[in-house]
């Protein structure tokens, strides 16, 4: 196990902008803190200061082999598990695969088939940090597993997309204070690349700016080349400028960094509470699903459905779904920019297209 096993302090800031920048232990790491296993230099070497740096160096690249919400989202898998287990009147270690047949048979009737898989994602990880290996091949879970996804498979439900009439009236309810600069840059950049929310707030303005970058910046004069570590792997993304000055996302940024004098480190960072002074913490992630549904709200999006529905509708993946439904090019320059390896994937983004374009009935001669 690399992981070091450190508690992190449970508080929540108080302001919606507050993120937190100094190190953290994440939810798995605590979740890992019952169990010894840290790297640390076997006990036949001698320690050297060299070595202990060998070993924080590891600790940090451990950290580092997932995302931290798969992170935070597998920490949840075991601890549901394990309470489960607790429940039932027995262990979790080591895995026995007949309980974790009747684990997902229980979990069948309560949450989406899509949950119940992910969760076996997230225990077979568990499992493998522990030194144990969950073979999701055997009998008592696959055959358990096809039953559940038979039974109570349905399609996915997708979030709305932001079309373009509606992209244009969200940034139009902004401000032009340097809050609003900012958040209307992140609209309109994150619209017009259908980038990922963390896409967005991970962005730096060079390459190597800091630790926890996510990819940089470079504006040119037809655009800003976005270069992205998503999730797929490395891509370069192509924003053009736009038509109109006002929605623009090329110069939404160019006009967010001027005034912010952003030119090292994290694109998009907090702002003081008057909303007039750039600080250096990065913005999190919440902020731009938080910015998309207030801007929804008062745009009048969806203004025939309760405000509750209308909020569930929009998310930070409605962004790369407006993208995706409105862009009328070849569907493979959509594949492309979204980041997609295949068109099926690329489709279940488009929210509207032309479905009969191409009539195979006729073609086959009917």
């Amino acid at each position: 196990m690399f992981l070091n096993m450190a508690k992190s302090p449970k508080n929540s800031p108080a302001d919606p902008e507050k993120s937190r920048s100094a190190p953290r232990s994440t939810p798995v790491e605590d979740e890992l803190n019952e169990r010894d296993g840290a790297i640390a230099v076997p006990a036949q070497v001698a320690g050297s200061g060299a070595l202990d740096r060998l070993v924080d160096t590891a600790r940090d690249y451990a950290r580092a082999s997932t995302a931290e919400n798969t992170s935070r989202a597998y920490a949840a898998d075991w601890k549901h598990f394990t309470r489960w287990c607790r429940l039932k009147g027995t262990e979790p270690l080591p895995p026995s695969p007949e309980m974790i047949g009747l684990y997902l048979a229980d979990q069948a009737t309560s949450f989406s088939v899509s949950t119940i898989d992910r969760r076996l994602s997230g225990l077979a990880w568990n499992f493998a940090q522990r030194s144990f290996t969950l073979d999701r091949k055997n009998r008592h879970i696959a055959t358990v597993l096809a039953g559940v996804k038979r039974k109570h498979a349905r399609p996915p439900v997708q979030k709305e997309a932001i079309l373009a009439e509606d992209i244009l009236a969200m940034v139009a309810t902004l401000p032009f204070d340097l809050r609003g600069l900012r958040d209307r840059a992140i609209l309109l950049l994150g619209y017009a690349g259908g980038l990922r929310r963390s896409e967005i707030v991970s962005l730096d303005v060079c390459k190597d700016d800091t630790p926890d970058s996510g990819g940089w910046i470079e504006i040119l004069e037809e655009g800003v080349l976005l270069t992205l570590n998503a999730k797929t792997g490395w891509r370069e993304v192509e924003i053009g400028r736009g038509s109109n000055d006002q929605t623009c996302p090329v110069q939404a940024l160019e006009q967010w960094l001027h005034f912010a004098k952003i030119d090292f480190g994290p694109v998009f960072v907090r702002t003081s509470r008057d909303g007039t002074k750039a600080l250096e913490a990065r913005l999190s992630d919440k902020h731009v699903a938080r910015l998309i549904k207030q801007t929804v709200l008062d745009a009048g999006i969806r203004s025939d459905l309760p405000e509750k529905e209308r909020l569930a509708l929009f998310s930070g993946h409605s962004l790369r779904a407006g993208l995706a439904s409105n862009a009328e090019v070849d569907e493979r320059y959509v594949q492309k920019h979204l980041g997609h390896a295949s068109a099926e994937m690329t489709r279940r983004y488009q929210r509207r297209r032309d479905r009969f374009r191409v009539n195979l009935t006729k073609a086959a001669g009917l």
